[in-house]
């Protein structure tokens, strides 16, 4: 037995804000964003909106896909970096308002990996019987840790949460194989310095705007692509399947640039991708489960289809699923 894919569901909030209107915040220009990013416009929360409400709707959204009840699922793993607290984190919250049973779960940190990261996992735990429904839920309010006048990064991300139901089936589909991947040598790619027990937070850390996300930009994009290459091709290979009956690839969605530069080097054409970063912008753990879920209600994606989720992330993380719908 193994892990199959049983319903999906994804949420990001109302508010969206396009390039023009950051042209009234920082020095930029929509040309200058969408050459650089091919994002155009961002999904927000507003100053009062609860974070984890939108996996909430999202885990929701998955398990009426699925036909499945709150009370069925044995596990809940929660894909954040920027929980609701830091303790006890975001999953708890999640669990009382689907109204879950007694449960376990928890908080999975890997980067915009994470959701990826919590896919193999629940593959794993599946098989080895230790549960048969695994709500997996990637969720990512980043505007929260964004410096609005920062004009490097404050342009890159957006609001979201996207969940899929994995339950027990039979081995020949759902994930037939997956790959992960670390290198800590490039752990302060993206990091956030202040409010951790290393600088914890302080009148210093918030006057140094140490609570903001900090991205080394030019060592992500030297990276991202090699790194969703090997993960996918890893992954190919221990599913063994070939690229060619791929019929899918859901990279993490964080510039157009680094995908444009994973597509070149896998050698596929562009209708075999799914994008979403134009209209959602980079939600990081929550990207490839928001993709996923629209692409299948947008009747793209069929049951049956090979689909890879590939991403990488802070820490830094990265990695490739390879499944059957």
């Amino acid at each position: 037995m193994g892990a199959r894919i049983t319903g999906t569901g994804s949420y990001v909030p109302k508010k969206c804000v396009t390039n023009e209107q950051l042209e009234d915040l920082v020095d930029t220009s929509h040309d200058w964003i969408v050459q650089r990013t091919g994002i155009h416009s961002r999904c927000l929360l507003e100053p009062d909106d609860v974070p984890s409400d939108m996996g909430v709707e999202a885990a929701r959204n998955a398990l009426a896909a699925a036909g499945v009840q709150p009370t069925d699922i044995d596990l809940l793993l929660v894909a954040t970096n920027f929980p609701d607290m830091i303790c006890p984190g975001s999953a708890p919250f999640l669990a009382e308002s689907l109204g879950m049973a007694d449960a376990p779960f928890f908080d999975l940190t890997a980067g915009c990996s994470g959701f990826v990261y919590g896919a193999a996992l629940a593959d794993g735990l599946i098989r080895a019987q230790l549960f048969s429904h695994v709500l997996v839920v990637g969720l990512e309010a980043l505007s929260r840790v964004t410096d609005w006048s920062d004009r490097r990064t404050c342009v890159l991300f957006g609001d979201g949460a996207g969940a899929a139901l994995f339950e027990a089936g039979p081995a020949s589909g759902g994930i037939l194989g997956s790959a992960l991947f670390g290198d800590a040598e490039k752990a302060l790619y993206l990091h956030l310095p202040g409010g951790g027990t290393r600088t914890p937070a302080s009148a210093e850390t918030v006057e140094r705007g140490d609570h903001y996300l900090k991205m080394e930009g030019s060592g992500v994009f030297r990276n991202a692509a090699p790194m969703m290459e090997t993960a996918t091709r890893t992954a190919l290979d221990r599913a063994g399947v070939s690229l060619s009956d791929v019929d899918w690839i859901i990279p993490h969605q964080a510039n157009q640039r680094i995908i444009d530069a994973l597509v070149k080097r896998l050698g596929i054409t562009d209708d075999r991708v799914i994008v979403n970063l134009d209209r959602v912008a980079n939600t990081s753990t929550a990207s490839i489960p928001i993709a996923l879920d629209e692409a299948v209600r947008a009747g793209r994606i069929h049951t049956g289809d090979v689909i890879v989720m590939t991403a990488f992330g802070a820490g830094v993380t990265y990695g490739a699923v390879v499944l059957e719908l």
